[in-house]
């Protein structure tokens, strides 16, 4: 389903423009010969305008509404009551406007003879191409229920890290945006005031204070230009990271970070096992298996490798091999992959290599609490504390000097 954006003219002669939903261009005409429309110009969203669209007019869905929705349709399946019916009841008892009005189209479309799958396709901003395989490989199958349970379980696990990783980076993020505008407010509106009484000493002053007084005059100076040029440097860089180089440097940047490098590492390991785990014990088959995991990896680097492994597959090779190449996977991960596919049991290791991440994912993430929380509280001492010494060091050799 995309998005396009639609100048026309109505039957008066007046210009219309609007947001229309169609599978495609042929199917957004006849939407247009229904309402009586004459198209002028018509233009397709790019994928990233058609989500903030698609949110702006229906809402927000969160992956948590995903999956208590998953497993209830999961649940009403295996108790024997019809998709139809179950899509019927949870229409009725969704709490999230947006995910009903999305439910009751399917609905609609599941009624008019659609397969589940192609009913979810029509929505790819909310259902994800990895949900949507898989629900296809579950009716391909005839395990739907048990596809639909596998993926609430898999989404499960994935918020759960996503959520672990974000309160870990949440809480220095926030006390060092904290002592920052402390510093900020002591050398903006404190270091002026002793900048006067300093003043009327007519003394030389210590390095230390002449460099802060200067530093307070230079920032009180030129603030405004110094704001711009943050937001500029900012939305630069924005736009910088969404072109593909940009977001390749990016991604390779956060992988090689200091301390939380290993923590996105890890969880990029985390999420390409267990994704391509659940796709393959789904009956999805391994390229477009590949070709899924690489698309939702999250990371460019990640999935420039995993779509290069795709590629030496199709030629004829193992997934070990063109893995280890990528330079990406830990030799742990590659290792237990090739035992995977000499044992016949893939899918089985990659769980176990998703399940081990996970835990180390969490013994990292508290082992970054425990580290990150002193060094922060000693910089921010050592920071604050040297404003406060600097200003005072005057007034120490004054004391000194009269005492003489």
């Amino acid at each position: 389903m995309s998005i396009f954006k639609v100048t026309a003219k109505d039957e008066e002669g007046k210009t219309v423009t609007k947001t229309t939903e169609a599978e495609n261009r042929l199917a957004l005409n006849q939407i247009l010969r229904q309402e009586k429309l004459i198209p002028v110009s018509v233009e397709e969203l790019r994928k990233q305008d058609q989500r903030k669209t698609w949110l702006f007019s229906h809402g927000k869905i969160s992956l948590d509404d995903l999956v208590i929705m998953t497993r209830q349709l999961a649940t009403m399946i295996d108790a024997g009551i019809p998709l139809l019916q179950g899509l019927e009841i949870l229409t009725e008892q969704s709490e999230n406007p947006a995910l009903g009005a999305v439910l009751k189209e399917i609905r609609r479309d599941v009624e008019t003879g659609k397969n589940f799958s192609e009913a979810l396709g029509k929505h790819s901003q909310v259902f994800p191409q990895m949900y949507i395989s898989m629900v296809q490989a579950g009716e391909e199958s005839g395990k739907l229920e048990e596809i639909l349970d596998r993926l609430a379980l898999y989404m499960e696990k994935t918020n759960g890290l996503i959520k672990k990783v974000k309160s870990a980076l949440l809480y220095p993020i926030v006390v060092s945006c904290i002592a920052f505008l402390i510093t900020l407010l002591l050398i903006l509106k404190v270091v002026p005031v002793f900048k006067g009484v300093f003043d009327s000493f007519g003394a030389q002053l210590p390095p230390a204070t002449a460099f802060l007084i200067f530093l307070s005059d230079f920032l009180r100076q030129y603030l405004p230009f110094e704001i711009m040029a943050a937001l500029g440097g900012g939305i630069f860089l924005k736009k910088y990271i969404r072109t593909p180089l940009g977001r390749k440097q990016w991604d390779q940047t956060k992988l090689n970070m200091p301390i939380f490098g290993t923590i996105f590492r890890k969880v990029a390991v985390s999420k390409f096992t267990r994704t391509f785990s659940t796709l393959v014990k789904s009956g999805v088959p391994i390229l477009t298996s590949l070709e899924i995991v690489g698309k939702t990896a999250g990371n460019s680097v990640v999935e420039e490798a995993v779509l290069s492994v795709r590629t030496s597959i199709r030629e004829g090779e193992r997934i070990a091999e063109p893995l280890g190449k990528s330079k990406v996977f830990p030799p742990m991960v590659i290792r237990m992959i090739a035992i995977g596919e000499k044992s016949g049991e893939l899918e089985k290791m990659l769980t176990k290599v998703a399940d081990f991440y996970d835990e180390q994912v969490e013994v990292a993430v508290k082992g970054l609490t425990s580290l990150i929380e002193p060094l922060i509280i000693t910089f921010v001492g050592l920071v604050i504390g040297g404003i406060i010494i600097a200003m005072f060091l005057p007034i120490f050799k004054l004391t000194t000097l009269v005492n003489q």
